[in-house]
Order: structure tokens, then C-alpha cells, then sequence
């Protein structure tokens, strides 16, 4: 009765300490270490099964020092004692003898760490389920293990350590599904922000194609990221409009975005104009200046057509980008400048690289995050949306304008290569709707889509194309505006002879536009209201 009382009050604090255990790890060396102590064995271990069923792991032995390389064991190995283990499902004894006889090196580790025992008990552990948990191992000396394994006691811990075994790992499973589940919903709210964003920017990156669909996700992605992004595309495809979504996207958007167009500044300016200088760096420095690398911190800096920066002025900027330090010229210290850089280039950087002129490392540093945006004639599904975007660009640039383009219209410009890209069709567009009438559609005689090369004349050079409408409507026009003019041997005074020729002009564009003042002032560069004082002060009308 004595032996039962001691047994309860043992199992009670037992199963005490076993139930306050919320991890698997701590579980499982709670249960070992209480097992070693009650039943008086040289060591206990608890072996936990991996999803592959093939994989027995012990958190106890990875703690161990000497044990590195022996928390692990695998047992697709049939003749591995735990692989038969696990097949059979029914426990059995390992004595020293036939333990030192296996050959596993794992195996020999574990009985070394196990103080090299006289017996191994090996027990197959399962959940209320049936499914396997892991393998239980019991060391001793004394090679009977009906005295440990027959007890109520030894049986009872076995049933709580499963169960708590299998409640640990279901609480896991909670766990890891609501991690799963608020990965999933995380992962939707960002798919539809992006759909969200994508949207909006397909009101300035214009186009029904895939390959616009793409560009629209891939600079929303890019935004996002801090990485430097490097934009390729042949001219006029708009790699300016691209660089300033990236921008407008970006963490960064209330920040101000620099624009910095290599290809436009001379070499002997250029890196002043990034680093900025000191009082007296160099001649004509007669005060000091803010370098753009400066002006872009906090915000983003746009390098356009990085591909035309030379190689001296390439290693400082990878200098830059590397550390953000930065010296102005002449300067003692040191600048830092936090920017998010955006580079683009219509070159074809690889070949500058192979042929000496870009550096390779610069073009990594720049290339975290590339985006390409295809030329015009390889997405020809977008040729009527960018014409329509174009048409009402205009039509709210000058408050009037064409309905539209007709489909003799659209057809003409599907038929042309647009080598100048988006670009060229913008203006072919805008000049179309100065040729229209206000309220008609865009016909295909209004469309000019001569060779920028050729300008319209034929081979001789001598005369515009008869085939030509517009050529020929110009030429009556241009006949008239000579009439209106003086003889060149009757000019006497140079100003009125000035006059006579603006004269002159203006009323033959206005006759071009059918006497739309506004776009008549638009062809000649000028505000409305100048050519209005024009008209009166020259006595123009349009008849």
C-alpha cells in the first residue's frame, strides 16, 4: 500500500512537471531527465521523427559537445537497429556486445555518450492517433528491463509523455497554420495593392499589351525596393516617365527627385555638377556650389543616359554608391547623401562593357533591379491606346481639338515601324491635330509619317512627293506666303521688310488652321494673346 502511495505521489509530480512544458525540446528532456532519476538509469533519450519518417533527430544530443555530427540519424538503412525498429513498431533490448558488433558510426557515438551501458531498451513511441512519434532509449547496466518496463508507474509516464508529446505538436500545428494562414492573407493584400498600384500607373505607362502589363507590375515591384534600378530602352520609348514612377511609387515620393542627363552636360562639368565644389576648386569657381548627389538626399536620383559618363567619372560613382560618401571638389570632408538611385540608357551597355567604355562592376551596382521596356513595333496592341492618350493630351493642353482618330487613321499608323518609338508617335499625333478641324477625326491625310531623313522630297532633293497631300496642300500655301512678300531689290528699310515677312506668316498659318488662333500660335511658338496683338497690330485676318 506504501509502494502504490509513493508511486502516486511520484507520478503526480511527474506528470506535473511534464505538463508545464511547452516546447517539444523541453518536453522531451524533462521527460528523459525524470525517467533517468525514477527508474535509476545511466542515461535516457527521446528520438523525434521527422515528417519524412526516415529521420530520427535528438535536441539532448545536439546540446552535447562531443555529440556534433550525432543528433541525427538517418534510417532508410534497414539494417540500422532504429530503422527496424521503427518497421517492426515493437520495442527490443541491445546488449553491449551486439551493440559494439553494429557498424553505424552514429550509432557507436550514441552508446559512447551513453557511458557505454551493459543493456539499451529501444521503444518505439506512438500518439492516440497511431501515427509514430519518435524512439525511446533507456540505458542501464543491469540488463533486466521487465523491472523498469512492467511497472504502472514506467507505463503511466509513457501514456502522459505521448500525450503531452502529441499536444505539443498539435499546438505547434495550430501555430504554424495561422502563421501560414496570415502569410496567405498578407500575400493577397500585397497581390491587390499591386493590381491597385499597377492600375494607376497605366494612365502614364499607356498600353493594352503584355509586355506594358509587365513593365507596370515589374516598376510598382520595383518601387517598393531600395534597389538601384536601371532602365534600357532604345530612344523614345519613355525612360524618363518610368523613372519617375519608380519615384512617385517609392517610400521616397515626398522626397525630391534629381534628374541628371549625362549625355547633356560636358565631361569638365559633369562631375561638378554631381559633387558639387568648394569656393576656389577650380577657375571660375568663384562661389561654392551644391552638388546634385546633395539635392537627391532623401529622395531619388535619376541618371539619364549613364551610359555616356566617362570612365573616370564611373569609378566615383561606384565609390559613391558603395559607401554614400562622397568629397566635393576642393573640399577637406567627407559628404554623405542618402538617395535611392534610378540610372537609365538607350545603350546597349553589355557591348560598352566588352568594348572598354562602361565599367563592369558599375553596371552590378547599378543592375539590382533591371527593367526593359520593349520598342514601339513590338507591341503593336498598344498603338491605338497611345494614339487616343495622345489625342486627349492634346485636346486638354489646348482646350480644343479632335473627337478622335478614324480607323483609315489608325490603320496607316499600324502599317509604320516608328523608329523613334513613343516618342515619334506623339509628335506625328500632335501634328495631326493641328491639321484636323476641330471636332473631326484624325484622317489619314493629316498623318505625316515621312522619313525623318528624307523630309518627303524625293531622290533629287528638288521638290516635295506629288503622291503627297499634305506636300501639296504646303506648296499652294507657301506660293501665297511668297506672294504677300516684297521683291528683294524693292527692300529699303529692314524692319519693315521684318514686319512684311511676320506678316506674312502669320496669315498663312492661320489659313493653314482654317483660323483656329490657337493653333496657329502653337505652330509659331507663341502665347495666344501675342498672336492676337499680332493680328491686330499687322491688320491680319483670316478671310
Amino acid at each position: 500500500m506504501g509502494q502504490m502511495q509513493t508511486e502516486l505521489h511520484t507520478g503526480i509530480e511527474l506528470a506535473l512537471a511534464l505538463i508545464g512544458q511547452k516546447n517539444l525540446p523541453d518536453l522531451l528532456r524533462s521527460a528523459t531527465s525524470q525517467m533517468q532519476k525514477t527508474f535509476g538509469l545511466k542515461r535516457c533519450w527521446a528520438l523525434e521523427l521527422d515528417l519524412s519518417g526516415r529521420t530520427l533527430h535528438c535536441s539532448a544530443l545536439a546540446d552535447q559537445r562531443s555529440a556534433q555530427g550525432t543528433s541525427e540519424f538517418v534510417c532508410d538503412d534497414f539494417s540500422h537497429p532504429f530503422a527496424h525498429l521503427l518497421q517492426s513498431g515493437r520495442p527490443c533490448a541491445v546488449s553491449r556486445v551486439a551493440g559494439y558488433r553494429l557498424e553505424h558510426p552514429g550509432f557507436q557515438a550514441l552508446i559512447d555518450l551513453s557511458g557505454r551501458p551493459g543493456s539499451m531498451w529501444l521503444e518505439p513511441f506512438f500518439g492516440s492517433d497511431g501515427r509514430t512519434l519518435g524512439v525511446l532509449v533507456l540505458c542501464s547496466d543491469q540488463p533486466e528491463w521487465a523491472r523498469v518496463t512492467e511497472q504502472a508507474l514506467y507505463r503511466s509516464l509513457r501514456q502522459i509523455i505521448s500525450h503531452q508529446w502529441v499536444s505539443v505538436l498539435r499546438n505547434h500545428d495550430q501555430i504554424w497554420q495561422r502563421r501560414l494562414l496570415k502569410r496567405s492573407l498578407d500575400h493577397l493584400q500585397d497581390a491587390q495593392l499591386l493590381r491597385q498600384r499597377a492600375k494607376r500607373l497605366a494612365t502614364v505607362l499607356v498600353g493594352h499589351s503584355q509586355q506594358m502589363d509587365e513593365l507596370r507590375v515589374q516598376t510598382v515591384r520595383a518601387a517598393s525596393s531600395q534597389l538601384a534600378v536601371l532602365v534600357q530602352a532604345e530612344t523614345g520609348c519613355g525612360k524618363d516617365v518610368v523613372a519617375q514612377a519608380v519615384h512617385e511609387f517609392s517610400a521616397r515620393a515626398k522626397g525630391p527627385m534629381v534628374v541628371v542627363n549625362c549625355a547633356a552636360i560636358p565631361d569638365t562639368l559633369l562631375e561638378s555638377q554631381l559633387f558639387g565644389h568648394t569656393k576656389g576648386a577650380f577657375s571660375g569657381a568663384d562661389r561654392a556650389q551644391e552638388g546634385l548627389l546633395t539635392q537627391a538626399r532623401g529622395g531619388t536620383l535619376f541618371l539619364d543616359e549613364i551610359g555616356d559618363m566617362p570612365l573616370a567619372l564611373q569609378a566615383k560613382l561606384l565609390r559613391v554608391l558603395e559607401s554614400g560618401q562622397f568629397r566635393p571638389l576642393g573640399a577637406q570632408q567627407e559628404q554623405h547623401s542618402d538617395f535611392r538611385l534610378v540610372a537609365a540608357t538607350h545603350q546597349p551597355l553589355q557591348q560598352a562593357i566588352n568594348d572598354g567604355r562602361f565599367r563592369r562592376d558599375l553596371f552590378y551596382r547599378l543592375n539590382q533591379f533591371p527593367l526593359r521596356i520593349e520598342p514601339l513595333r513590338q507591341r503593336p496592341d498598344d498603338l491605338e491606346a497611345l494614339t487616343r492618350h495622345f489625342i486627349r493630351a492634346y485636346c486638354e493642353r489646348e482646350g480644343a481639338g479632335p473627337q478622335g482618330i478614324s480607323s483609315r487613321g489608325l490603320r496607316r499608323l499600324k502599317h509604320y515601324n516608328f523608329p523613334g518609338n513613343v516618342r515619334e508617335l506623339r509628335n506625328v499625333i500632335e501634328l495631326a491635330c493641328l491639321q484636323t478641324p476641330l471636332g473631326d477625326d484624325i484622317q489619314p491625310d493629316a498623318i505625316r509619317l515621312d522619313d525623318p531623313f528624307n523630309e518627303g522630297f524625293d531622290n533629287s532633293g528638288a521638290a516635295p512627293l506629288a503622291s503627297d497631300p499634305y506636300a501639296q496642300r504646303s506648296d499652294n500655301l507657301d506660293r501665297e506666303f511668297l506672294a504677300d512678300l516684297p521683291p528683294l531689290a524693292q527692300v529699303q528699310d529692314l524692319k519693315t521688310a521684318a514686319q512684311a515677312y511676320e506678316a506674312a506668316l502669320i496669315r498663312q498659318r492661320l489659313q493653314q488652321y482654317h483660323g483656329n488662333r490657337s493653333q496657329a500660335a502653337q505652330s509659331l511658338g507663341l502665347p495666344k494673346r501675342t498672336l492676337a496683338h499680332k493680328c491686330l497690330k499687322y491688320d491680319v485676318m483670316h478671310p
